[in-house]
């Protein structure tokens, strides 16, 4: 990145995939809570049809107002949908979902990104610092757990406003909140739809996530907005 153009003012960040993951991936969580229950998944078989579901389920209906239940219902109307591609008929579903959809809040689940803290600790209070994600209520529990909440100056959740990026409402809100417009926001995010092509319809530069080709530190050089321009293709990293 180079350091000449427009002050920065803020800079946003996607929460999974960009800040931390799944180390683990999806399918061990899925399995191991099935354990529980006495039922043993199989970990290759639910990896590849927790991404077809991925890929295929319509995205949470658009409300404009926070969604009632939180988008849980959207997650387990996933969940089933990979159990079926697996063909899996032994697991008490309502009792799985009860114990699937808090697991992730359980410490240890997710990890932060190696160069996630220090890239935080260097940035902030040089620009404000806020997230955009596609997520529910558990994000800011995530957050804390992971010891990264307080760097944040606002946490905009598409369940709570009711819509999900690339939709152009989300990043409006997000600017109005921050009192910031486009041009002096910077948005880092690892999807090429979500983020990068949606934080470019609403007018702001993009910071191009692309692990391994670069990493956050790319922004410890920022001074003012240029954009990244790598590519890449977005991975299945959320979970219920």
């Amino acid at each position: 990145m180079s350091s000449s153009g427009q002050a920065l003012r803020v800079v946003f960040f996607d929460a999974a995939g960009t800040l931390f993951h799944l180390p683990r991936g999806v399918a061990y969580h899925y399995a191991l809570v099935a354990r529980r229950f006495g039922v043993e998944l199989d970990e290759a078989q639910l990896s590849p049809a927790f991404g077809r579901v991925w890929r295929e389920i319509p995205a949470p209906v658009t409300t404009d107002v926070p969604r009632p239940d939180d988008d849980r219902g959207w997650w387990r109307e996933l969940v089933e949908r990979v159990l079926d591609d697996c063909a899996e008929s032994k697991l008490d579903r309502d009792a799985y979902f009860a114990e699937l959809y808090p697991h992730f809040l359980e410490p240890g689940v997710w990890e932060l990104f190696p160069e996630t803290l220090e890239v935080l600790q260097a940035l902030h209070g040089r620009v404000s610092l806020r997230i955009i994600s596609n997520f529910d209520r558990r994000l800011r529990s995530i957050l804390a757990t992971l010891g990264i909440a307080e760097f944040f100056d606002d946490v905009v959740i598409s369940s709570e406003c009711g819509a999900d990026k690339p939709d152009v409402r989300v990043f409006a809100l997000a600017l109005e909140r921050a009192g910031v417009a486009p041009e002096e926001a910077l948005h880092v995010g690892d999807d090429p739809v979500a983020d990068w092509e949606g934080a470019e319809a609403v007018g702001m530069h993009v910071c191009r996530l692309a692990r391994p080709d670069n990493t956050l530190r790319e922004l410890l050089s920022v001074t003012s907005i240029p954009p990244t321009t790598c590519n890449a293709s977005p991975p299945a990293h959320q979970s219920p």
